[in-house]
């Protein structure tokens, strides 16, 4: 089994700073793509960045400039560098996984329980 666990969410001021991580423990023998994601009540869940194993990066235009995310292949953890953030940044930010590839050989899409992200004077 595999679990992704996130921490980092609270409430930031407009144009503050949050950082987002997100550790993968369980049996991995290899994470391929991982990514954080993000849904307002009501809405459809949005991308918010992806990296994959070899650091290549993609962002949603709306976080471009602003957002970075990063991983550390050793720890199997990705991290949401969030700056310059705004009240439409609030959200529930979800931690992806794809292409988990077990000890056993299998391969997995993994989520995290989410974590909140409040943006508000």
């Amino acid at each position: 089994q595999v679990q992704l666990v996130e921490s980092g969410g609270g409430l930031v001021q407009p144009g503050g700073s949050l950082r987002l991580s997100c550790a993968a423990s369980g049996s991995i023998f290899r994470i391929n793509a991982m990514g954080w994601y993000r849904q307002v009540s009501g809405k459809e869940r949005e991308l918010v960045a992806t990296i994959s194993r070899g650091g290549n990066t993609n962002y949603a235009d709306s976080v471009k400039g602003r957002f970075t995310i990063s991983r550390d292949n050793a720890k199997n953890t990705v991290y949401l560098q969030m700056n310059s953030v705004k009240p439409e940044d609030t959200a529930v930010y979800y931690c992806n996984a794809d292409g988990v590839i077990t000890m056993t050989a299998r391969t997995l899409e993994v989520w995290g329980q989410g974590t909140l992200v409040t943006v508000s004077s």
